[in-house]
């Protein structure tokens, strides 16, 4: 376990010549400026943010990147899922060729997952490649989205289904700004922190259920579990970086996530996607007792955790109706590719024992979720 004395953090994610470090702690917005004009040649940068964050910090941003030589221009979306599209990336798109953001400038993006994973998408194709720098403004960004190098949009056919990957050249994860988010976001992003307990690592998991309130409170646990899930990741995204393998276990909870998602027609008022996610991984944990992998009481486990730090759990706990079985399905199948049939999900034999399995069939799921649906 990561020592909890110490005020920051480097995770270094050592992909050859594209390593990057991700810096988590107090005031790295401040050190902006600072940390890309040393790793960056370029003397211009591009903010993307939202309307939302740009209130909070904007200015600021640009006011230390100008304390250190970088001229910054900024470009200002609106917040939200849907903000993940087509029509978005090619206004970023025309927004940096129209600033003359050249391939050694800096594409910053300042905000949460959306705007992450829009502005990596677009720096990895205009000029075929710019430098590209994440300050994540939100907990489910700071411990996911923002490492990795995955990016890309949504569309009608479901989430993420058009991107790239491509890795930042630095991650800034400013633990004071976590302070101005509501406690729905926070909870959201917290289901990716205890994601990482569940997949690989029970020991973080049981300390998760003993330490959450600090780490909702502020205090010294809040950074030790950002930086325990950052390496977490980093680990996994190392081993396998395009996932072809073991990367795909990031995905526990994600495909019924993901559906879920698509069925609320990715309305935030309904449902985030986090909360998405903390609602998947219960599914994936009972589903796994239902096929006599893995304990009953192990599901009832992960629910208690989730449910005890103010997270949804059940479908029913979504507001509004969602569609039968057989739609949901439709995304799933969207999500991971069926195969003969069958489709690949991220199961569980235990707390902390998940595995990718490949030939789950569809009508056990369709039972299942119509199980579940009568609950």
């Amino acid at each position: 376990m990561i020592d909890s004395a110490t005020t920051e953090r480097l995770v270094h994610v050592p992909l050859g010549d594209r390593a990057y470090d991700i810096l988590i702690g107090p005031g790295m917005l401040e050190r902006a400026g600072g940390e890309i004009s040393t790793r960056i040649k370029g003397r211009r940068a591009a903010i993307v943010t939202d309307e939302n964050v740009a209130g909070h910090y904007l200015e600021n941003l640009i006011d230390n990147l100008g304390s250190d030589g970088i001229e910054a221009i900024s470009l200002i979306l609106p917040p939200g899922e849907k903000t993940k599209s087509f029509e978005h990336l090619t206004r970023v798109c025309d927004a940096l060729l129209e600033a003359r953001i050249e391939r050694n400038d800096a594409v910053i993006a300042l905000g949460g997952g959306v705007i992450g994973d829009l502005t990596g998408f677009a720096a990895g194709i205009v000029r075929r490649g710019v430098r590209f720098v994440q300050i994540p403004t939100t907990l489910l960004s700071q411990v996911d989205s923002s490492v990795g190098g995955k990016t890309g949009i949504n569309t009608r056919h479901g989430k993420n289904l058009v991107g790239v990957f491509n890795q930042p050249d630095l991650v800034l994860a400013d633990t004071s700004v976590l302070d101005t988010l509501t406690a729905r976001e926070f909870r959201a992003g917290y289901a990716e922190v205890a994601k990482y307990g569940l997949i690989d690592q029970p020991d973080f998991f049981a300390w998760l259920e003993t330490n959450w309130q600090d780490v909702f409170s502020g205090g010294p646990s809040r950074i030790e579990a950002i930086a325990r899930s950052c390496q977490a990741k980093a680990d996994v995204v190392v081993a396998d970086e395009r996932e072809t393998g073991r990367r795909a276990l990031l995905n526990l909870g994600h495909t019924f996530g993901h559906a879920l998602e698509a069925a609320t027609e990715y309305d935030s008022s309904r449902l985030v996607h986090g909360e998405g996610v903390a609602i998947g991984m219960v599914l994936a944990h009972q589903f796994s007792a239902r096929m006599n992998l893995a304990s009953p009481d192990d599901a009832l486990r992960v629910e208690a955790h989730l449910k005890a730090v103010g997270l949804p759990t059940r479908m029913d706990d979504i507001p509004g109706d969602l569609p039968p079985p057989d739609v949901l399905m439709k995304a799933i199948g969207q999500d991971k590719k069926v195969n003969s049939g069958k489709l690949t999900f991220i199961l569980t034999r235990g707390i902390g024992q998940s595995f990718v399995a490949d030939d789950v069939p569809s009508s056990e799921v369709v039972s299942f979720l119509t199980e579940k649906r009568k609950k």
